[in-house]
């Protein structure tokens, strides 16, 4: 039996996931500085400081610093939230093109 030919070649499929990997790194980024300025505006932190601790939520690590504010406190919670939300579309987003291409290895149906 002759095998079907597909049409999401190797070619195609490292050009999806390169694009869905630079999505990710530009979500992160963003979100990187939306963390720095949010520790810097509302706690006064220092700009490195502000970048340690927006990397260590949104790397899943936890505060470093410690938050002294009501604002601060809050912008903290939100933005922990929000960085949790980001990982997790960022894995769906980087093993879609990978789960898509698994299945057609094996064949499966679109359908």
């Amino acid at each position: 039996m002759k095998k079907p030919k597909s049409n999401f070649t190797h070619k195609v499929f490292l050009k999806t996931l390169f694009k869905c990997i630079a999505i990710i790194f530009a979500v992160i980024l963003l979100s990187l500085g939306i963390g720095m300025w949010g520790y810097h505006y509302f706690e006064n932190m220092e700009w490195i400081d502000s970048f340690h601790n927006a990397a260590q939520i949104l790397g899943g690590m936890g505060e470093v610093g410690t938050v002294k504010t009501f604002n601060g406190k809050l912008f903290s919670g939100i933005y922990a939230i929000y960085c949790g939300l980001v990982i997790l579309a960022s894995m769906g987003l980087l093993f879609a093109p990978i789960m898509h291409r698994v299945m057609h290895v094996f064949h499966i149906d679109d359908n």
